[in-house]
């Protein structure tokens, strides 16, 4: 397996395949909350849009979303696995890190908390960029740094009381600023990330993970520990949680944080920085400007 990889991908479908089978949709209110998001956002954006792509969000749900905002004629959905898929869009079965769309063929790409779990995330980028036509928009929401950062906490604090060390049992997220160079990087011109916070309070840190579960979203991690792990030691994660990170009301919280990041492939009707040495006013004088006007 290449050294570079991060997550075991394989690993990653075979959980997403079986919480799908076992659960089906019932948890993906993650992904409803940011299809929400998605409409409105789309719902400030001047353009109409041929072509649009909503890769590898893993329900219907945010293809919906796009039809509904009324934005784009044709929708088409990517999907790892054709058991996400319906008969709802066009669709086609591919990776998402080995996109097979034509450069410079897509007007819109959406993609709703599945791209912070690549493991090229610059090259799964640039393939979007590519793929989009000159003044196509690239729109998306990854998993932030601060996600599950309480049930990260609670599961080092236990593994370490208990087996005098820890391994990591949470994805590591991203950070907004990173988010924001690889928009750079990957070409994207007018970049623009930022993040929508969620708290979502559970009985006990074992619905948590239970809702976990139905979403696929176990411990993927290349790295991660083999050791099995006791009822002894999800007990006591569930009891530090509850000390550390519940309510006057005995429930706890889990904090769920998306960085929405967006971007234009490049055209020549977008607006360009000026020139260096082509403005018209100084900041030199406009701030003598401003002491005149203090003195006064």
């Amino acid at each position: 397996m290449d050294r570079h990889q991060v997550f075991d991908r394989n690993l990653l479908l075979t959980r997403r395949l079986r919480a799908w089978r076992q659960h089906g949709n019932s948890a993906d209110f993650l992904l409803a909350r940011a299809c929400e998001d998605l409409e409105e956002r789309l719902s400030t954006v001047e353009r109409q849009f041929d072509v649009a792509v909503d890769l590898a969000s893993h329900t219907g749900l945010a293809a919906r979303a796009i039809q509904r905002s009324g934005k784009a004629t044709t929708i088409v959905r990517v999907e790892h696995a054709r058991q996400f898929l319906d008969n709802a869009f066009p669709a086609v079965v591919a990776d998402e890190e080995i996109l097979p769309l034509k450069p410079a063929s897509i007007d819109l790409i959406v993609s709703l908390l599945s791209l912070h779990l690549t493991n090229d995330t610059p090259g799964t980028f640039l393939q979007i960029r590519r793929a989009l036509k000159p003044d196509g928009l690239f729109l998306g929401a990854m998993a932030g740094e601060n996600t599950l950062a309480e049930l990260r906490e609670c599961l080092l604090a236990a593994e370490s009381e208990i087996y005098g060390g820890a391994s990591p049992r949470v994805v590591p997220f991203a950070d907004v600023r990173d988010v924001g160079g690889l928009l750079q990087r990957a070409g994207f011109t007018l970049p623009v990330t930022d993040i929508e916070t969620y708290t979502v309070r559970y009985d006990s840190a074992f619905a948590l993970m239970r809702d976990l579960r139905a979403m696929g979203m176990q411990n993927i991690l290349i790295g991660r520990s083999r050791r099995p792990l006791t009822r002894h030691y999800f007990m006591r994660v569930a009891e530090i949680y509850a000390e550390r990170f519940s309510d006057p009301d005995g429930r706890i919280r889990a904090t769920f944080s998306f960085i929405w990041m967006s971007g234009w492939a490049a055209h020549e009707s977008q607006q360009k920085p000026l020139k260096p040495g082509s403005a018209k006013a100084s900041l030199a004088d406009f701030l003598k400007d401003v002491e005149k006007l203090e003195k006064k």
